[in-house]
């Protein structure tokens, strides 16, 4: 039953929420009711509450439901039929809720000194309505006003720092996303320079097995047979590659903006070779050094793999030791390697607690780099926490480097 209430009371709040108006003639009925209600008691000396009467404070509560749309206008409307009212000899009782209602709108939602001058106005209409005894009313229109006035202004400053804190948070998940996609453009631009240089690689492979068979095609044909099929292969992985790159480069950048000059043909620093599995010794050797103790562990039968299949296993391991020794404290990762008949499989692990998070770049555009990578060999990567405790990565690869599903494939002939 209470779950309820509190379900229909939050549903009224949004309602509310939603549509202000609905909640502004709420407040100007209670508020009419009230003081109706206020001046169905007799006073001494006072003209009791009729019709006509009752149908001016209808008024004044209809004017109620505009205080937003034009608070100072409906404070000087209201105090104005609210003095005719007083004039006519009625309770002034019956509107004062009301006028202090107006009056909290425009201190809420207009200048300091336009309030202080509507608090001025409603003071008067005060002291006029207890003549009798001005010194008294002129304490209590004080008192009452101020009071007013310091709700409405911490409102109207409460509403303005809560549309600095929005706008705030807008521009940082604007900025975030903006470093977000960066990181993903800068890893792309990254994976396709690699792939430039696995094509240049075949390129030079394949020039000078041609070379050799041309050499030794009279000479030597079993030799030139053989460096010929080397050439058949190598041109085959290098044609699968190229049409890697040019799937990365087809990529609609995520940001916009001109591309940086380090980026463009011609302006990049040469690259050394790509790396490769046969490397990870060096690798490993320096996250030792750094801390983090690695177990390297190989099953299956090792053996050549294509190059990009190659770079990309290495790069998984790599920026998943590199997580490691920024994420996890006192740490211990094990790598293994399981060389199947059609399927390279790379797990990493640790058993690491988390470490205390760092106000840098979020770590999530790693992990998306790295299924890129993956997914641009036709292969999968999964991660995630460990029940046991730590994380794990696991990289699985076609080693046959089959091409992703988006790019087309050449008709062969």
């Amino acid at each position: 039953m209470f779950a309820r209430s509190t379900t229909w009371l939050a549903h009224g709040l949004r309602l509310l929420d939603r549509y202000p108006l609905i909640l502004d003639c709420v407040l100007a009925f209670v508020t009419g009711a009230v003081g109706l209600a206020l001046g169905s008691q007799d006073a001494d000396g006072m003209r009791p509450v009729d019709a006509r009467a009752t149908a001016l404070t209808v008024l004044l509560t209809a004017l109620l439901v505009a205080r937003r749309r034009a608070p100072a206008t409906v404070l000087i409307v209201y105090c104005a039929v609210w003095l005719e009212y007083i004039a006519l000899g009625y309770p002034a009782v019956v509107n004062s809720p009301g006028m202090l209602l107006a009056l909290y709108a425009v201190a809420e939602l207009r200048r300091v000194r336009v309030a202080a001058a509507g608090a001025a106005l409603a003071t008067g209409v005060w002291v006029y309505a207890g003549s009798n005894t001005p010194g008294l009313a002129a304490l209590q229109g004080t008192v009452w006003t101020g009071i007013i006035i310091g709700f409405g202004y911490g409102a109207q400053q409460l509403a303005i720092r809560n549309r600095q804190l929005t706008e705030l948070t807008l521009r940082l998940e604007y900025e975030q996303e903006q470093r977000a996609r960066r990181a993903i453009v800068d890893e792309r631009v990254r994976v396709a320079r690699e792939l430039h240089d696995v094509v240049a690689h075949h390129m030079s492979v394949i020039s000078v097995h041609a070379g050799l068979a041309l050499y030794v095609l009279e000479s030597d044909p079993p030799t030139a047979r053989t460096a010929l099929n080397t050439v058949l292969g190598t041109n085959s992985e290098a044609l699968d590659e190229l049409r890697r790159l040019l799937f990365i480069l087809r990529l609609r950048p995520d940001e916009p903006g001109e591309a940086d000059e380090s980026r463009r043909p011609g302006t990049a620093e040469p690259t050394p070779p790509a790396p490769g599995l046969d490397q990870l010794d060096q690798l490993t050797e320096r996250i030792v050094a750094a801390g983090v103790p690695v177990e390297l562990v190989v099953t299956g039968r090792p053996r050549r793999l294509p190059p990009g299949i190659d770079l990309c296993a290495y790069r998984v391991i790599q920026e998943s030791l590199t997580n490691i020794l920024k994420h996890a404290a006192q740490a211990h990762a094990t790598i293994t390697l399981h060389h199947g008949a059609e399927r390279l499989t790379v797990r990493i692990t640790d058993d690491g607690r988390p470490a205390p998070a760092s106000g840098g770049v979020p770590g999530g555009h790693g992990l998306l780099g790295m299924r890129e990578r993956a997914e641009l060999y036709g292969g999968a990567l999964t991660a995630g926490p460990r029940p046991e405790g730590g994380f794990e990565v696991v990289l699985t690869l076609p080693t046959s480097a089959a091409l992703p599903a988006a790019v087309p494939q050449a008709p062969s002939a």
